[in-house]
């Protein structure tokens, strides 16, 4: 069916000038094609013509670029306005106010079917009613506003709902209450003039963000995120007391997110989610929460498309989710768990960005804001429709309490007898007037025609039967309400909070935050990533390379890795790993690099030029140019490597230079011990060995780290360990350290300290691993029922075991690595008695025994609380490090250079 403005339209059989008069092409891109089909109208140029009925020549001019300019601006005003912006006032695009409008409408407390509210939508909403249909299954999967019936399809695992013929739905109570005001709703006329619809609905709730919502117009878009509910009464509490509040959102996938940059929710800021993933065993991962913005299928589809790009290395996959998330990921025997969490994290949608961008409808205008502007301005709504619902109220109870005076008073001085003495309207109300002018002073207004109107429409058989006790009774009952409205009136924004406070107690309970906020660390991908391809190297030519399959294998490797190359000619370069790459000949040493690796050290001596002296070096390499070569010697001409060695922690070996006989030289053979160089950077020029020319290296004894032990830290905010100097202190960790992890399920491991390393949520011990400190924990047996007290050490390492009964009612009381701990036993009272606490000297107690013991019976009583005190004094043993391990400094220690005497001695001068 056509619309009335389309009646000026020709049929596509019409003739068409357009040849005639060709359009200029560079017009806002108008051409011949476009401009056709309008009647009594034609094209000339640029201009379009409207051709005069009557003939007398005065033709209308406009020009076809001002026309598009025109149109382009009202679709594109329509779809802001009309289809994908929210407004402000309310929460709601134009589709989803007309749903909720169409939901009362139907509203008698039962089930409707959703065909029938969008069919119903249909008189207010000149759209398909597919699309309506969707809008309200995204409004019903919120949970908020629509009590929903049937398979309404599930968020968690992406299905679909049902037909909308099958499906049912009514408003839930918290739409009735907060939604709906007829007496305050600003009404407008529906498309086709019909039916009257609201502007806005008066919501009493910041909707808006509650529900989030996401919208693409012409020229702008907007993604506001939903946040909590309860968070958001109570930040709506704090803007009315004038207290600073902070908003951050909340995802029904729940998840984990990072809300470190979420910017006020304005352009600009970005919400990192992350699922969340959980170790079952050494060879299964559970994911039982997924990330904002995704379902169970994209994300296992994502994790496949990893695997099978080798980025990860998973065995299987299995979905068990129904009401809740389950993805169970199999792994292979010896794959890292904690290095696959890191891996899906960052190559598939375990985690992913949102980007808000807070874009609302204010006075048909588009407006860019906050997330804190758009509750103040919600929370401020809210106020005024209160005050307003408030102001009605009050008029409605001063027009009760008026018109009962009146009937109080027409009845008791019987003004009705005299009805009869008056055969016309006017002089009756004459009358009436007359009788009422000496209560007119305790009337809250003046009394008019209709008041008078209803007085002589009262039944007899009412005036025959008023009571005039009761009516005293209802007005002062009145007079309390109209009181208690102006009191409120008065105190309008005490009323506001005693009516948020209220929305919270009836419907926040069971809305609690289901989103975990927490700061991530960055995930570098080349640590994470599966070494899913070989590298190979051809040293006599030069070439590096993942195909190069007939030469000499180098180490397993990723597409991302970076490799660097030494070249006997002193020479240094990184490159990315490709299939083949040619570097320099005469290869001395290649292997995967990794820039943030400080502690790999490289020692060399090499010759400077083809006949000069011979310097000595350490360094390490870091801050370099991808494909650039760097010399690592004196940059003269034929110099040469005559010693290299990479050291991934440091090691500084001892070395014996042999020099080729010359007759000046009295010594020919001499040692030299790396641990005596300071380690410095790669542009170093090195510390002199000898003049003479060098006929043999030989190493003469291994090295041992000179580093000092690496310091490692634990960051609670992020659950990770780090050596940056960030959180707490672990200690200082050789190669050989581990740490103690004891989980409050009573689960104990003790691993080695690798950054990766995920930590369960129910962590409560960690510390450096001290193999012969005794631990202690009490505990409640499930199976006896009673209470035990254990003292044991660890006899297993990098496995996690349980110290405590595997019953499912046993549990940990309290865990304690002192070696003399001293806790306290409180009691609850029994039947009006209170047991005095007691005091156990653990060492006392029970002496140490084998991890699996049992422990000593340590009350048969019920224990209220057990503390742990002081512990009592004790001198830990010094830890004995071997004399030939010398702790020197990573980086940068003096520049002191050696110089090697005719004698063979090494001698220190320093600058």
């Amino acid at each position: 069916m056509k619309d009335e403005e389309d009646d000026n339209i020709i049929p596509d059989n019409e003739e068409n000038n357009s040849e005639e008069n060709p359009i200029d092409e560079n017009q806002d891109g108008a051409d011949a094609d476009e401009i056709i089909h309008v009647d009594a109208k034609h094209f000339e140029g640029e201009h379009f013509y409207d051709q005069d009925e009557e003939g007398d020549g005065n033709d209308t001019i406009t020009k076809v670029t001002g026309m598009y300019k025109d149109w382009f601006l009202d679709y594109a005003s329509y779809v802001i306005l009309e289809r994908a912006v929210p407004a402000i006032e309310d929460g709601f695009k134009p589709v989803q106010r007309r749903i909720m409008h169409s939901l009362k409408e139907l509203d008698d407390g039962r089930y409707n079917k959703v065909a029938n509210v969008v069919g119903h939508t249909m008189q207010y909403h000149p759209h398909g009613d597919a699309s309506i249909a969707d809008a309200m299954v995204q409004i019903g999967q919120k949970d908020l506003l629509i009590d929903c019936q049937g398979n309404w399809g599930n968020i968690l695992t992406g299905d679909g709902a049902a037909a909308s013929r099958y499906i049912e739905a009514r408003l839930s109570k918290f739409a009735l209450e907060v939604l709906y005001s007829p007496k305050i709703t600003d009404w407008g006329v529906s498309y086709d003039g019909r039916r009257a619809e609201p502007n806005n609905l008066p919501v009493k709730f910041p909707l808006l963000l509650a529900q989030g919502a996401e919208g693409i117009a012409v020229g702008l878009s907007t993604k506001v995120l939903p946040h909590n509910f309860n968070e958001l009464i109570d930040a709506s509490i704090k803007i009315l007391k004038g207290k600073p509040f902070t908003l951050y959102p909340d995802f029904m996938t729940a998840g984990i997110a990072d809300v470190s940059n979420y910017n006020d929710g304005m352009r600009g800021g970005r919400v990192r989610v992350r699922a969340k993933i959980s170790q079952i065993d050494k060879n299964t991962l559970a994911i039982t929460q997924i990330p904002f913005s995704t379902n169970t299928s994209t994300l296992i589809d994502s994790i496949l498309k990893a695997n099978d790009k080798g980025k990860i290395k998973i065995k299987k996959i299995e979905d068990n989710t129904a009401a809740d998330v389950e993805i169970l990921i199999h792994l292979y025997p010896g794959v890292s768990p904690d290095k696959t969490i890191d891996a899906l994290f960052a190559f598939t949608a375990c985690e992913t960005s949102v980007a808000p961008l807070g874009c609302v409808i204010e006075d048909n205008k588009p407006l860019f804001i906050g997330v804190s502007a758009m509750l103040k301005i919600s929370t401020n709504r809210t106020v005024d429709l209160l005050r307003q619902e408030l102001e009605i109220h009050l008029e409605e109870l001063k027009n009760k309490w008026h018109f009962s005076t009146l009937e109080k008073i027409f009845i008791r001085e019987e003004m009705y007898i005299d009805f009869k003495l008056y055969h016309d309207k006017e002089s009756l109300f004459k009358y009436m007037y007359d009788r009422f002018e000496p209560f007119t002073k305790s009337f809250v207004r003046e009394i008019n025609d209709d008041d008078l109107q209803r007085l002589t429409q009262i039944p007899m058989i009412r005036i025959t039967r008023f009571d005039s006790d009761k009516a005293d009774e209802f007005i002062a009952k009145l007079e309390d309400e109209m009181r208690e409205v102006e009191h409120n009136l008065e105190h309008i924004i005490d009323f506001a909070i005693a009516y948020f406070t209220k929305l919270k107690e009836k419907y926040g309970k069971g809305r609690e935050r289901q989103t975990e906020l927490r700061i991530f660390d960055d995930i570098e991908a080349t640590k994470v990533v599966l070494r899913n391809t070989k590298l190979y190297v051809d040293r006599a030519e030069g070439f590096v390379g993942t195909s190069l399959k007939k030469d000499e294998y180098v180490t397993d490797c990723s597409d991302i890795d970076d490799v660097i190359v030494f070249l006997r000619d002193g020479s240094m370069m990184i490159t990315k790993v490709d299939a083949k790459t040619f570097v320099g000949k005469d290869i001395i040493h290649i292997a995967i690099f990794d820039k943030s690796d400080k502690r790999t050290i490289y020692n060399m001596v090499y010759r400077d030029g083809k006949s000069g002296p011979s310097y000595i070096k350490r360094f390490n390499v870091s801050g370099i140019t991808r494909d650039k070569m760097y010399d690592l010697t004196n940059g003269t001409k034929g110099s040469q490597v005559l010693y290299f060695t990479c050291n991934p922690n440091g090691e500084a070996e001892v070395i014996t230079v042999l020099l080729r006989q010359i007759s000046s030289i009295k010594k020919l053979k001499f040692d030299l011990d790396f641990a005596k160089l300071a380690i410095k950077g790669r542009a170093s020029k090195g510390n002199l060995v000898t003049k003479y020319p060098i006929k043999k290296i030989e190493i003469k004894e291994k090295g041992i780290s000179t580093l000092l032990p690496r310091k490692i830290w634990y960051d609670d905010t992020v659950q990770r360990l780090n050596v940056d100097g960030r959180g707490e202190l672990l200690g200082e960790f050789r190669p050989s350290d581990k740490i103690l992890i004891i989980q409050q399920t009573g689960k104990l491991k003790v691993i080695i300290p690798e950054l990766t390393t995920h930590f369960e949520p129910d962590m409560i011990v960690l510390e450096k691993w001290i193999p012969k400190k005794p631990i202690s924990a009490i505990y409640f047996d499930g199976e006896k029922e009673r209470y035990y007290l254990k003292r044991f050490l660890v006899e297993t390492e990098n496995k996690e075991d349980s110290f405590i009964s595997e019953h499912p009612n046993s549990q940990l009381e309290l865990v304690s690595t002192d070696y003399r701990p001293v806790v306290e036993l409180i009691f609850p009272k029994i039947k009006g008695v209170q047991k005095e606490s007691i005091t156990v000297d653990v060492e006392n107690f029970i002496a140490v025994k084998g991890f699996k013991a049992l422990g000593n019976q340590l009350t048969t009583d019920k224990l209220k609380q057990v503390n742990a005190l002081e512990p009592l004094p004790y001198e830990a043993p010094e830890e004995i490090i071997a004399e030939s391990l010398e702790v020197r400094g990573e980086l940068n220690a003096d520049d002191s250079e050696i110089q090697l005497e005719d004698d063979g001695q090494i001698t220190l001068s320093l600058d």
